[in-house]
């Protein structure tokens, strides 16, 4: 008779066989924890600046990451700050969900603080950095008003369409390209230094466009302590090509004897307007009698013939003299081919004693002249806006005065409205070169990152 194990043992021997088999597949083992790396945080940049009352200041990008987790699952926010009198942790604003965050920063007072950004993710673990934030004070018109950063230093700009322009600064040879909409960084910028032969700053000052030539000419003045410095007797030109953002810029042609041509011209005419004398080695070029160069524009209907307007000297050198025009008649063969420069009669306009900034016209030759002080910057004396038809007989109409309680000089107008528009508005850019914008007496020139180096470009009505 066949012997047959108890059931007991039977089914025991059974269990045992299956979680043999079951551990064999490995489907009775522990579940694995997961494991989460230490988060990382990355800005775009480390350096930042905003002013109090801004309307859409800078931002900068956060790039955050973690090893096994998702990006939607980290938090980002400021952990701290070293001055919360400048923006407290409540003041940062982080913006997405993904693994780029947009980041603002809303001031309540002048200075500079640092915000530690704390990056929060999945396992308790976290990571931090740090931006280094400067806040300058509230302006007027702080709703139509956007900051340029990336040089202090606007000193003429032109528009290019779609909304941008492109900036020039008198302490570098850099050309930027600006969303004129929005405060930040230029989205492309250029330095033709090289290719011009220069190792010093043109002092680029003044700038026309025509068609798709964008003229440039440096200030043609000594230097601040009367030392000639041949890089600043320097015209070029661009070529533009694409508009807006694609805006694109080559290099085209240069002159650098017009300073020459316009000290023999003013000889050969009985020393009319002392440019030999202002132009000697001593001769600082902003005195009321000095020689300085700061606006560039094309006479009406015209491709050849360009409008230089200085800002030294008066006509005569008195308080109250007039602000002084002299015409190229041949300035496009100048720079394309280095003919010699031809002159036409000189124009005297009466901006109330103020002498030229800036001058642009737009398709209809409407003009609008910046008018300023001959004297260095420091914003107390008066700058308005006049507006003019571009024929040397007539005289200029002034439509606004400009604020002067606000750092920086006002240096230039992007373009011109239609003045037969009732409230129509022209953006005015400033020079904040020698401000002292966050309140630590340095000027912003000499501010050591870029980031905190900014132009006021500004929206003012301009018609009734």
């Amino acid at each position: 008779m066949p012997h047959h194990p108890p059931l007991r043992r039977t089914k025991a021997v059974a269990a045992a066989s299956g979680v043999l088999a079951l551990a064999a597949l490995g489907l009775n083992s522990p579940a694995h924890a997961v494991s989460y790396g230490t988060p990382t945080i990355a800005l775009s940049a480390s350096y930042l600046s905003g002013a109090v009352g801004a309307t859409g200041d800078p931002v900068v990008t956060v790039t955050v990451g973690q090893s096994g987790a998702d990006a939607s699952a980290l938090t980002v926010a400021a952990s701290a700050s070293s001055t919360s009198s400048v923006a407290g942790t409540g003041d940062v604003q982080v913006t997405g969900t993904g693994a780029a965050r947009q980041l603002s920063v809303t001031a309540h007072g002048r200075g500079y603080t640092d915000l530690t950004l704390k990056v929060t993710g999945l396992g308790g673990k976290s990571a931090t950095k740090t931006l280094h934030y400067a806040a300058s004070a509230a302006v007027q018109r702080a709703a139509d008003t956007r900051y340029l950063t990336g040089s202090s230093d606007a000193s003429a700009a032109v528009d290019v369409g779609g909304g941008y322009a492109v900036v020039a600064d008198d302490e570098s040879n850099t050309l930027r390209l600006y969303d004129r909409s929005a405060s930040g960084a230029p989205v492309r910028s250029w330095d033709f230094s090289s290719a011009l032969g220069v190792s010093k700053e043109i002092d680029i000052e003044g700038a026309a466009r025509v068609g798709d030539t964008i003229y440039w000419t440096g200030s043609l003045g000594n230097n601040k302590d009367g030392a000639y410095k041949a890089d600043r007797n320097t015209v070029f030109t661009t070529t533009v090509t694409g508009s807006g953002a694609a805006t694109r810029l080559t290099l085209g042609g240069s002159y650098k004897k017009l300073r020459d041509g316009l000290v023999a011209w003013d000889h050969a005419n009985g020393d009319r307007f002392g440019f030999a004398a202002a132009t000697a080695d001593g001769q600082a070029p902003k005195q009321i009698d000095g020689f300085n160069v700061e606006g560039l524009e094309f006479a009406p209907g015209s491709t050849s013939t360009a409008y230089i307007g200085f800002r030294a000297p008066l006509a005569p050198p008195v308080d109250g003299g007039k602000a002084l025009i002299v015409p190229v008649t041949n300035f496009d063969k100048v720079l394309a081919s280095g003919a010699k420069p031809v002159f036409g009669a000189a124009i005297q306009l009466d901006l109330g004693g103020l002498s030229i900034r800036d001058i642009r016209k737009n398709a209809a030759d409407q003009y609008l002249i910046v008018a300023g002080s001959w004297a260095a910057d420091d914003n107390s004396d008066p700058y308005a806006v006049y507006s003019w038809d571009g024929v040397a007989q007539h005289a200029p109409v002034k439509r606004a005065d400009l604020p002067t309680s606000d750092p920086g000089g006002w240096e230039a107008v992007v373009d011109v409205p239609d003045l037969n528009q009732a409230g129509a508005k022209a953006q005015f850019i400033t020079d904040d070169g020698s401000a002292d914008l966050y309140g630590d007496g340095t000027e912003a020139k000499d501010l050591l990152h870029p980031e905190w180096k900014k132009s006021r470009a500004t929206w003012f009505t301009v018609t009734g």
